[in-house]
């Protein structure tokens, strides 16, 4: 027996179960080391991929800093600046690659305690849309503010070590 999709029915009307490949996935996806991998995959793509950027910004500080005759230390703010902008950009996403499976667990384990207290569907329905705003806008703010002391701490290492190399070669 065929749906109109064309996929084949047993005789209750189910469908089949689902395909290998989808199951294979999901028990891959089920498991904490491979979020572990993931996160630690995307951390170092974004790695890789800000190297470019991270090189042209030394050697914009080493251009500036080597052309004047007088060295500012204008030019060491700006550079530890945009290299603690990009740490911290790079720690936000690399810890929201951990978060979301996280939050994903927290909603649906809210949402299953509701039904059983014997929501009705409708008041389930509302009550899921407030608790994934609350949810998405703590998760928004805790990854803002790691972002943001990743991103301080890396801007006053990066002046005083640009600082340094700068009275060394003095």
């Amino acid at each position: 027996m065929m749906d109109p999709t064309g996929s084949p029915r047993t005789s209750n009307g189910s469908s089949l179960s689902p395909p290998r490949s989808y199951l294979i996935f999901m028990r891959i996806m089920s498991k904490r080391r491979t979020w572990v991998c993931l996160f630690v995959a995307v951390y170092a793509i974004l790695l890789a991929s800000s190297w470019n950027f991270l090189t042209s910004v030394l050697s914009w500080y080493k251009l500036q800093y080597t052309s004047s005759p007088s060295p500012s230390r204008l030019p060491a703010v700006y550079a530890s600046v945009v290299l603690g902008a990009v740490f911290g950009a790079m720690s936000m996403v690399a810890a929201a690659a951990v978060a979301v499976p996280a939050v994903m667990v927290i909603w649906i384990s809210v949402v299953v305690l509701l039904a059983f207290f014997g929501k009705s569907r409708r008041v389930l329905v509302v009550e899921a849309r407030k608790i994934t705003r609350e949810v998405f806008g703590f998760v928004f703010k805790v990854l803002l503010k790691e972002g943001n002391v990743v991103a301080a701490v890396c801007a006053v290492l990066g002046y005083f070590i640009l600082i340094r190399k700068d009275f060394d070669s003095i």
